[in-house]
């Protein structure tokens, strides 16, 4: 079937209308490849990359097809055809070692490099570094993206959470909590707050601490092997738990989460392990809305303009835009506004908007133009690329009066006696 339902979904095709730019002409190129007609070369890759991978094709495809599952192979599939063939270079070997192999493989590297960017932010190193324009030397968007990082907070915070929390009052769920990579350093104080409003909800918490990043940018990345690594070891850190839900707060880590079953599709135990696993994942706003949260709190916040800026991949993959709106919807005080297209992607994507700047860019600011219609104070988001990208939104097209914020921490800040 080639009928284009998903066309009007497509963010890159609504910028370009150009066929190769849209998800049937993407998979057209895909079976070609893989048929043996289009060598796997530098333009096939040009086209691929430049996939948001947003998903919304999914949802409005008649035929099911999982365009996901046939993007992540093709990456796959020319990542290991560039190294077989010696197209990939030098750098990019480096890059994919330190970033794949090193950061993200291993959350303790991932907490000795937020440890430096707090030294970065803390010492006057940072405000050295801006002083004297040594920023000027690497690419527009890095800068932009440096200006609005968030404040690393001390490593001795960091440490303080215990493995087990126990619910606020009767239980009403036992929960496994997944901290992400990301999430659990540069924004620690968002699961910090995500957790608070589980208690809230009656929920009681385990956080494992053997459970490591989700796998989310290898397998983005065309790095199938780090993927299925990290799939094995999360499913080791949660399968033995005695709990009802694995909880997530970032939308692309849940709906990576969701995805092992694909990934471990070809070992018939492991894809048993992962399919039981897999069926406990949930993000937190839907458990939220599942266990009563709202009949157990009253949410209050000052005057002010609310709109949501759906996920995509918590939207498309865990089909979870509507959680997010009624506990949104709940907040006393405040008024909330539909922003035209919300189910649009940002131009986030994961490190799209570092690889991709200039369609990004475009996708923003069109992005943008929607929020001020909205006249709205606060942006909320529910994944930290989102927010980030919102947040460089706000900087080039917004006003003062705007902020972005993840969904858990402006409803932790609704929290009475907060």
């Amino acid at each position: 079937m080639r009928c284009g339902f998903c066309l009007p979904t497509c963010p890159t095709y609504i910028r370009s209308k150009d066929e190769s730019a849209s998800p049937r002409g993407r998979i057209a190129i895909m079976k070609g490849v893989v048929d043996g007609l289009i060598e796997p070369d530098e333009g096939v890759e040009k086209t691929l990359d430049e996939c948001l991978g947003c998903l919304a094709c999914e949802p409005a495809c008649p035929a099911g097809v999982r365009y996901s599952v046939l993007l992540e192979d093709a990456r796959a599939a020319i990542t290991e055809h560039k190294r077989a063939t010696g197209q990939m270079d030098v750098r990019e070997r480096v890059i994919r070692k330190v970033v794949f192999d090193g950061l993200f493989m291993n959350k303790a590297n991932m907490e000795t490099a937020t440890g430096f960017l707090r030294f970065y932010q803390q010492s006057g190193v940072q405000t050295l570094t801006r002083k004297l324009h040594i920023l000027d030397w690497f690419p527009d968007q890095l800068q932009k993206m440096e200006a609005i990082l968030p404040p690393v907070p001390p490593k001795t915070e960091r440490r303080r959470r215990p493995e087990r929390l126990k619910a606020a009052g009767q239980p009403t769920a036992r929960i496994a909590f997944f901290s992400g990579c990301l999430m659990d350093t540069m924004f620690y104080e968002t699961n910090a707050n995500t957790m608070k409003l589980l208690q809230a909800a009656g929920c009681d918490i385990v956080i494992p601490d053997t459970q490591q990043c989700c796998g989310a940018l290898h397998g983005h990345a065309g790095e199938q092997a780090g993927a299925v690594r990290l799939a094995k070891q999360n499913i080791e850190a949660f399968e033995a738990l005695d709990v009802d839900y694995v909880i997530t707060n970032a939308g692309g880590c849940g709906a990576f989460l969701l995805g092992y079953d694909h990934l471990l599709k070809q070992d018939s135990a492991w894809l048993a392990r992962a399919e039981r696993f897999k069926a406990k994942v949930k993000d937190f706003a839907s458990i939220l809305i599942e266990v009563g949260f709202l009949d157990r709190v009253t949410l209050t916040l000052p005057k002010q303009v609310i709109t949501y800026q759906d996920s995509c991949h918590l939207r498309n993959v865990q089909q979870g835009a509507l959680a997010p709106r009624l506990l949104l919807q709940a907040i006393q005080g405040t008024t909330y506004v539909e922003q035209r297209h919300a189910d649009h992607c940002c131009g986030s994507a994961g490190v799209y908007n570092l690889l991709q700047p200039i369609i990004a860019n475009d996708i923003l600011e069109m992005k943008m133009g929607h929020v001020r219609d909205t006249a709205a104070q606060t942006i909320v988001t529910s994944n930290p690329g989102c927010h980030l990208q919102m947040q460089l939104g706000i900087q080039e097209h917004g006003t003062d009066s705007m902020r972005a914020v993840h969904l858990a921490d402006l409803l932790a800040e609704a929290l009475p006696n907060t």
